[in-house]
This record gives structure tokens, C-alpha cells and sequence, in this order.
């Protein structure tokens, strides 16, 4: 069987994908993001992230099933040749090639279309897989961010990593 990868911007009626993968255990654990998101506030984020200035949200669709989503934010000012960086894979389609998929079209977005010279991105420093997937498209550690966040009743480490275009 043939599975389908499709890299689309995010719609409003994509809440119940949304809510599903922000509440996966693993990729929530390695976000900011609370456990227990409640839909109404996936539909607030997901409002936010189609009508906010600077914001570019992708989705991964699996044969028609939400299983990533990335996206951009670019700064304002003098930082308006930079962006943050954002991406997650559903726990049951992680090391399947979505990350690579979405972070290419956030590359090509950001390099081609909006000419920006560097993306930055926060990760937690046992990551593996996602630290893996940024150095295979040139991001380097450029500082570690101590007890950047809590996890699990723990302080947790992050890494902070860019890739700057030349």
C-alpha cells in the first residue's frame, strides 16, 4: 500500500488533527506545550496561526490523516531576516521521513520566497532525533539554555540552534 505525503498550509478545519497530535505524549513532551489542550484552545492557536502577520504554518497529511506540522515565525524590525522555527511529528509517525518533508518546504519557504538569512529553533538537549534532523539541514548549537524549561516535575536543558543561509 502506497501511502500519500502531502506538505499543505494549516486550515481552520484541521482542529481535530491538530488536538490530536498536540496531545501525543512524545511530541508534546518536546514542546512548550501543556498537556491536556483542550480543542477550543487548538482552535484558538490554529485561528492565530492563519490570520498572524509573519507566520507561515504547515501541516504533513498521510493520506489525509494530520501527522506534522511546522512553521515559521519571522521577527519584525531589524530582525526581519530571521525567523523562529517550530515542528512536530505525531508520536506514531515519528523516523518516517515527515520531519525531513517539512522542514525541506519550511526551507525552501524561508530561502527562496522570503529571503531569510537565519533560522533559529530551541531544543531540549535529549532530542536526539529532532537534533539530528536540524544538523542534517545545517543547524549548528550556538548556546545551551539552562533549565529552560520543566518537564515531568524536572528542570530540562535546551539547546539553542540556527542555521544561518550563505
Amino acid at each position: 500500500m502506497i501511502m500519500t505525503l502531502k506538505i499543505r498550509s494549516i486550515e481552520k478545519t484541521d482542529v481535530d488533527g491538530f488536538y490530536e497530535l498536540r496531545n501525543c505524549s512524545r511530541a508534546g513532551a518536546n514542546t512548550l506545550a501543556m498537556p491536556f489542550t483542550s480543542k477550543e484552545n487548538v482552535a484558538k492557536m490554529i485561528n492565530r496561526m492563519t490570520e498572524e502577520e509573519g507566520s507561515i504554518s504547515l501541516v504533513a497529511e498521510l493520506d489525509g490523516k494530520l501527522v506534522g506540522t511546522a512553521g515559521l515565525n519571522i521577527f519584525k524590525g531589524r530582525r526581519r531576516h530571521s525567523a523562529a522555527l517550530g515542528i512536530s511529528v505525531h508520536d506514531d509517525y515519528q523516523n518516517q521521513g515527515i520531519g525531513t518533508a517539512l522542514m525541506k518546504a519550511l526551507l525552501d519557504l524561508a530561502d527562496n520566497w522570503y529571503d531569510l538569512k537565519k533560522i533559529e529553533l530551541e531544543v531540549y538537549t535529549d532530542n536526539e532525533i529532532a537534533i539530528n534532523l536540524y544538523k542534517k539541514f545545517g543547524f549548528t548549537i550556538e548556546g545551551t539554555l539552562k533549565c529552560y524549561a520543566i518537564r515531568n516535575g524536572e528542570y530540562i536543558d535546551a539547546y539553542l540552534m540556527a542555521r544561518i543561509r550563505p
